[in-house]
């Protein structure tokens, strides 16, 4: 078994453990396990499960897109997504470094979270909703650049889950340690 940390990355904290002086709080404020790193990144500005391990080959598991490991993400948009913009996102979306993979994609109802710090702004004349988003790769801010596409850009951004892990019970800035084994 591999020791694997199941961290809720608070928005506005870097995914590295040093900040190179860029003023912003890293992983070192809330986790002081030695020899762990992130299998993956999630954005400065993205919320939820970020995974840890010092295990090299768990690390690639989580981390290289050749394993399709489903990430699941919750995304408040700006506008309410209709069929044909869903039917986008399932069958793959043209971005500039190529077409993604079909994507699971869903709306939904606004999840029971805790509350971000900034708040996402609110507008009168715009309204937003929720999309559950499961894909099976990890670009560049690709669910970002996913809803921007289809016409509904993304305003927060929580991953819930990456395979059998999410943040069940986890707050923001919470971590707890699993064993996993290499499959």
């Amino acid at each position: 078994m591999s020791r694997l940390i199941l961290f809720n990355k608070p928005y506005g904290m870097l995914s590295q453990f040093t900040d190179e002086g860029s003023g912003h709080p890293t992983l070192a404020a809330c986790i002081d396990v030695p020899g762990v790193y992130p299998a993956g990144r999630l954005d400065r500005d993205s919320e939820g499960l970020l995974l840890l391990t010092g295990d090299g080959r768990l690390q690639a598991r989580i981390a290289d897109p050749k394993y399709k490991l489903a990430k699941t993400y919750l995304a408040q948009v700006e506008g309410i997504p209709d069929d044909a913009a869903l039917d986008r996102l399932r069958k793959g979306v043209e971005l500039k470094d190529g077409l993604t993979r079909p994507a699971e994609a869903e709306r939904i109802d606004p999840p029971s979270l805790w509350p971000r710090d900034p708040p996402v702004r609110f507008r009168k004349s715009v309204p937003d909703s929720w999309l559950k988003l499961t894909i099976r790769e990890g670009r560049n801010r690709q669910v970002r650049r996913m809803t921007a596409a289809v016409g509904f850009p993304t305003l927060r951004l929580v991953r819930w889950s990456a395979g059998e892990w999410n943040l069940e019970g986890l707050a923001p800035g919470n971590w707890r340690e699993v064993d996993a084994a290499i499959r």
